[in-house]
């Protein structure tokens, strides 16, 4: 096994994320980072490294450790060796809250009730001027 390995493929074989390509247009947008600094798909990811993974699922950033180098996708029981997760509970808790809110959303448009509400929540000051 290479000491090495580029920063998207490592992150597809750990399952971070479902394709390689996600995972390097998520480099390459400066989303994850290494020590606070951001990665491109192509930068090598070496044993020891801590990252900064954003959530696919949702807001939040998850903070690893590189225990293994592996780049062939495999199961996840396996993938899990290669790391070691340093993020905090409480980050977890409110990814699981935003998603619980984000389910109980109402969908589509609202109704007349819903419009009403709104309506009241708004008030007056956040209604357009009117134009003479």
């Amino acid at each position: 096994m290479s000491e090495s390995v580029r920063a998207d493929k490592w992150l597809w074989a750990t399952r971070f994320f479902k394709t390689r390509g996600l995972a390097a247009e998520t480099c390459a947008d400066g989303k994850v980072k290494r020590n606070g600094h951001p990665l491109k798909p192509a930068s090598s990811i070496q044993i020891g490294d801590l990252l900064e993974i954003p959530f696919v699922e949702g807001p939040g950033v998850r903070k690893i450790s590189v225990k293994a180098i592996i780049e062939k996708r495999v199961g996840a029981p396996e993938a899990r060796v290669c790391y070691e997760e340093l993020t905090d509970p409480t980050v977890y808790e409110a990814l699981r809250l935003w998603q619980v809110a984000k389910q109980e959303a109402p969908k589509g448009r609202p109704t007349k009730k819903n419009r009403r509400d709104i309506d009241r929540i708004h008030g007056f000051w956040d209604q357009p001027p009117e134009v003479y």
